[in-house]
């Protein structure tokens, strides 16, 4: 995990859980965009850290920022924001990267603030059947985690950066 070195974007509990390897299969690392809470599984989740100089690439999605090079290793940055076709905002000092490591490539998702790592109960994860469009395995939630009065919306990572313009920098990676 790298140190972040904007004013703490990333809350102290959430970097320590992100270490902690014993239970992760209920696991969510949550996050907000605007008002909602999303959540992806902490199992892949690689890091967390803050924005850095963004690498523009043509002829990819609106939403598909460009990448970054971390360490050697060059990611594609998704703004989750843009993804959910959401008005576009200035990155503040809130603002992080996500790195995930999703069939074997890491991808980067820019989102609004982390929230924390959450234990979400299968029984307390509601079905998303109704909820964005198709079936269940076409949609971007995967089910809706209940925690107290709150809901965290859970996404199926898979369908999230499923799009081939993912893909892309393999081809321009050093």
């Amino acid at each position: 995990m790298t140190e972040m070195t904007k004013d703490q974007a990333v809350p102290a509990e959430v970097e320590n859980l992100l270490h902690d390897d014993d239970n992760i299969d209920n696991m969510y690392l949550t996050f907000a965009i605007g008002e909602e809470t999303y959540g992806v599984p902490i199992a892949v989740v690689t890091e967390i850290v803050g924005m850095q100089r963004i690498m523009t690439v043509p002829d990819v999605p609106r939403y598909i920022k460009g990448v970054i090079n971390l360490r050697g290793k060059v990611i594609p940055l998704m703004d989750v924001r843009l993804r959910f076709s959401l008005d576009e905002r200035a990155y503040d000092d809130r603002t992080v990267i996500i790195v995930l490591e999703l069939a074997g490539s890491p991808v980067g998702l820019i989102v609004d603030r982390v929230s924390e790592v959450l234990e979400i109960a299968e029984d307390h994860i509601d079905s998303a059947r109704g909820v964005g469009g198709g079936g269940e395995s076409q949609s971007l939630v995967e089910g809706l985690g209940r925690v107290g009065e709150n809901v965290a919306i859970i996404l199926n990572t898979g369908m999230l950066v499923s799009d081939a313009e993912l893909s892309m920098p393999e081809a321009v990676s050093a």
